[in-house]
């Protein structure tokens, strides 16, 4: 199964978002929002739909940043991220139970979907190196 992830930035923070109670997979985790790739779609226009679904926003999909895999049952889950930018809007939680502006280096205190700790990783790192 291919899965998007959106990185959207605020200055030094990052926005997460935690999965509904009823999610039928590791449910209330913590990830970056997104969502599957239905067939007919590009990763980047399967995001641009997935957040306008969960968080009522519009965004704008940049670089990709990560890509990761994980098995979850009998699925294999490979997860593209990628650098995004939300214009003046802000983003509510309609599809997830919470979201939350993080700063980068705390990231990895959240309980995270397995798939999205590269992501995680990858943001810490980076910003040990920013502030260095």
């Amino acid at each position: 199964m291919l899965v998007t992830a959106a990185v959207i930035r605020k200055g030094r923070k990052v926005l997460i978002a935690q999965r509904k109670e009823d999610c039928p997979r590791e449910p209330q985790k913590w990830e970056f929002p997104g969502g599957k790739v239905e067939s007919g779609e590009t990763p980047q226009e399967a995001l641009r739909r997935e957040i306008m679904e969960e968080l009522g926003v519009r965004i704008s999909v940049g670089e990709p940043f990560t890509v990761s895999s994980s098995r979850k049952g009998g699925t294999q889950i490979v997860l593209l991220s990628f650098m995004c930018a939300i214009g003046n809007s802000e983003p509510r939680a309609l599809q997830c139970r919470d979201i939350r502006w993080v700063p980068a280096g705390e990231l990895e205190g959240f309980d995270w979907a397995e798939a999205d700790i590269p992501i995680v990783r990858k943001l810490a790192a980076e910003e040990g190196r920013s502030s260095a």
